[in-house]
């Protein structure tokens, strides 16, 4: 398990004293209010506010005082540490913890590897098969076990080729 998590895309600039405008890549926005650090490109950066509006957020930055300044961190991803995140609910994970898993079928059959999951309303794994990609949505009945400390994940293979593409 990595010790930093990607919690945030910066979009724009928001206004001219230096706040900037992301997408929240957790469950809200308001996930980010807790933080007191994050880091950019590898530099730490105090969190002085953080404003929330659903998957969207306002942040204010120590250090980035001006449009210019926020102008520069466009596009650039929020990283924070995982242990000053809000704990997750039993039936919850981290899209980092989730990458690297093997899937598998209930009854042992090797699927293939998770290289990324989407978030969305049911979120969509893409797989990498001996076959190539694989895609896959994760709604009701998909997935019966996460077992994040051996990076297994367990499928019913019938939902499973119901839903995968």
């Amino acid at each position: 398990m990595e010790n930093t998590l990607t919690v945030a895309t910066i979009l724009k600039p928001q206004g001219i004293r230096g706040e900037v405008k992301v997408k929240a890549l957790c469950d809200s926005a308001e996930d980010l209010k807790g933080l007191k650090r994050v880091y950019i490109g590898g530099v730490e950066y105090g969190v002085l506010s953080v404003r929330a509006q659903g998957e969207v957020g306002y942040i204010a930055l120590k250090g980035v005082f001006d449009r210019n300044a926020a102008e520069l961190l466009r596009g650039k991803d929020i990283d924070a540490l995982r242990e000053d995140m809000p704990p997750l609910p039993d039936d919850r994970f981290y899209i980092a913890d989730l990458t690297g898993c093997a899937v598998v079928t209930s009854s042992g059959e090797d699927i293939g590897e998770v290289i990324s999951v989407t978030p969305a309303r049911t979120d969509i794994y893409t797989l990498q098969t001996p076959k190539g990609e694989l895609s896959f949505a994760a709604a009701e009945g998909v997935i019966e076990e996460v077992d994040i400390p051996n990076k297994k994940i367990t499928v019913n293979k019938k939902r499973f080729k119901e839903v995968s593409v």
